[in-house]
């Protein structure tokens, strides 16, 4: 009876140096950092902390400079609160000063931003959406125009603004600084792009195969998608034309005109006078005053603005 060949087995490996017959094992790989767990950088902590206490510390001396009188200004250490807590009497003081022109002043701030800001806020939405959204001879050359608008400051054509006004008879009017504000080549680029890839060119062609009209298809369509866009333009002109200085300097000479920068400044100016009133605790007073709407705005607006941060980052 044969039985059946074996057949010979394999040498095994010679072990690798250093083991006593064990098998080889490999190097655990590391684990990669994952969204919960990101990688720490003490560096980068340390930088976010000093440009956050760069932030805050002149809002900080802004608030506590709010309760001192115009003596403890001058007595008490700047970060720190005097004896006297005269937050509310300095308010109220602000808003009555000089027959209450402050609050003339704020309304006419307010003025400014709304016919100004929501002006330039609504041109650029409408240029921005025609932009991205219809083909036509010279869009290359609007594109450049555009780009250069932007590049070119403020300050470089307020002298010819000014002369241009002066010749029509505007200055020392609120249309010196409403009309000037109406143009914003940064928020019109911004919503060029974002208009560009938010609203997608099937759903309009969908709206149009449905009958829709062009304005209805602006309105009820493509204006929800802007949303973000919106907000973001709105803030961006609110804050310009809030802060304008430099404009109404130039162009309004009644201070019945005049916005809460100019305001501020001449109540700062007005202690160097001949005669002149120190009042710097209005004037800390004020600028505390004048920037709660503009904060306001931001936490009001913002969950506006953070939808659409990440539209269009993961693809489906």
């Amino acid at each position: 009876m044969t039985t059946p060949a074996t057949t010979p087995a394999a040498p095994s490996a010679p072990a690798p140096a250093g083991t006593k017959g064990s098998a080889p094992r490999l190097r655990t790989p590391r684990r990669p950092h994952s969204v919960r767990r990101p990688r720490r950088s003490v560096l980068l902590t340390v930088l976010t902390a000093l440009v956050v206490l760069y932030s805050l510390i002149p809002l900080v001396w802004l608030l506590i400079s709010a309760t001192k009188t115009q003596e403890g200004l001058a007595r008490s250490f700047g970060l720190w609160f005097d004896g006297d807590f005269a937050l509310f009497s300095n308010i109220a003081e602000t808003f009555t000063y000089n027959d209450g022109v402050f609050t003339r002043w704020l309304l006419n701030t307010l003025l400014y931003v709304v016919v100004g800001a929501g002006g330039a806020t609504f041109l650029a939405v409408l240029g921005g959406y025609a932009l991205a959204k219809y083909d036509f001879p010279g869009r290359r050359a609007v594109f450049a125009v555009v780009i250069g608008a932007v590049a070119v400051p403020g300050t470089a054509l307020a002298v010819p603004t000014f002369l241009m006004f002066s010749n029509m008879g505007l200055t020392d009017t609120p249309w010196a600084v409403i009309i000037p504000s109406l143009i914003s080549p940064f928020g019109l680029y911004l919503m060029w792009v974002f208009a560009t890839e938010a609203i997608p060119t099937e759903l309009m062609e969908a709206a149009r195969i449905d009958g829709a009209s062009e304005a209805r298809t602006f309105f009820q369509v493509a204006l929800p998608l802007l949303a973000p866009g919106i907000v973001t333009v709105l803030l961006f002109t609110t804050v310009a034309t809030w802060n304008n200085y430099f404009l109404p300097l130039i162009m309004l000479k009644d201070p019945d005109w005049y916005p809460l920068t100019l305001g501020l400044n001449a109540w700062n100016a007005q202690a160097q006078t001949a005669g002149g009133e120190a009042v710097f605790h209005l004037v800390v007073t004020g600028s505390l005053l004048t920037i709660v709407p503009l904060i306001a705005a931001f936490l009001l607006l913002q969950k506006y603005w953070q939808s659409g941060l990440a539209a269009g980052s993961v693809k489906e």
